[in-house]
């Protein structure tokens, strides 16, 4: 059976086709920016108490209701696996920035500062990627930028700028480690480029010059004042 006809109420012609259209593109907009506020708020969480962080105080926190969580994300997996899309998806970007640069050596110092920026700027990154080992451990969607950077590091023993007996799976060590003070609070976040640079001198080969450190060390009331929390001392010392 046919429906009837909408007929227009109170004089009021029934909305045209594109009238619908562009009354529902705000719909659309805010289901996105719903979306974005979630992702914020999960990252801020999840670096904060793990993956096992409260999903109400997420949406709480992304002022949503639970209801448009579930909505976007179905369960906790979905969140991660999203979260985790979108990282990967943030480092394979740096790579024409990395392919960029004049030599394998200053390659490397773009992907470890890359790296290294991005872990300390989003610290949820490890527990994300934890998870995901554990949800899918045969998965392994970084493989091509491994294989990128081995061949880079490759190229800079050859020329000569790395020392010989460090290999692609060392860096990702040391930067990862070098990431890490992005969880450890401002005051050492801000060491990070002071502590790679001295990273980056360590894998240098043995002749090759070295560049000034930026920044300079916390002393030892900076430091105090980090581990038992953040001053104005401290925050000045760790720009």
């Amino acid at each position: 059976m046919t429906p009837p006809t909408r007929k227009p109420q109170d004089g009021v012609p029934a909305p045209s086709a594109p009238e619908r259209t562009a009354a529902s593109a705000p719909r659309r907009r805010d289901a996105r920016l719903n979306r974005d506020r979630l992702v914020v708020s999960a990252r801020a969480q999840f670096a904060q108490y793990g993956i096992d962080a409260s999903l109400e105080e997420i949406a709480r926190q992304a002022e949503v209701g639970v209801a448009t969580l579930y909505r976007n994300f179905s369960t906790r997996d979905d969140l991660v696996r999203a979260l985790y899309d979108l990282a990967l998806a943030e480092l394979h970007a740096v790579r024409g920035e990395i392919e960029a640069a004049p030599t394998p050596w200053e390659a490397l110092v773009v992907y470890t500062e890359r790296v290294a920026e991005w872990l300390v700027a989003d610290p949820s990154l490890p527990p994300i990627l934890r998870r995901m080992a554990q949800l899918d451990p045969s998965a392994r969607p970084a493989a091509e930028f491994d294989g990128f950077i081995a061949s880079l590091v490759a190229r800079a023993k050859k020329d000569g700028t790395l020392r010989r007996d460090v290999d692609a799976v060392d860096l990702a060590v040391l930067v990862t480690m070098v990431g890490s003070l992005g969880g450890l609070g401002d005051g050492y976040a801000g060491q990070w480029r002071r502590q790679l640079s001295i990273v980056l001198d360590g894998l240098r080969a043995a002749d090759a010059p070295r560049r000034k450190l930026p920044g300079r060390p916390l002393d030892v009331k900076d430091y105090q004042a980090t581990v038992h929390g953040l001053t104005r001392r401290a925050a000045r010392a760790a720009r």
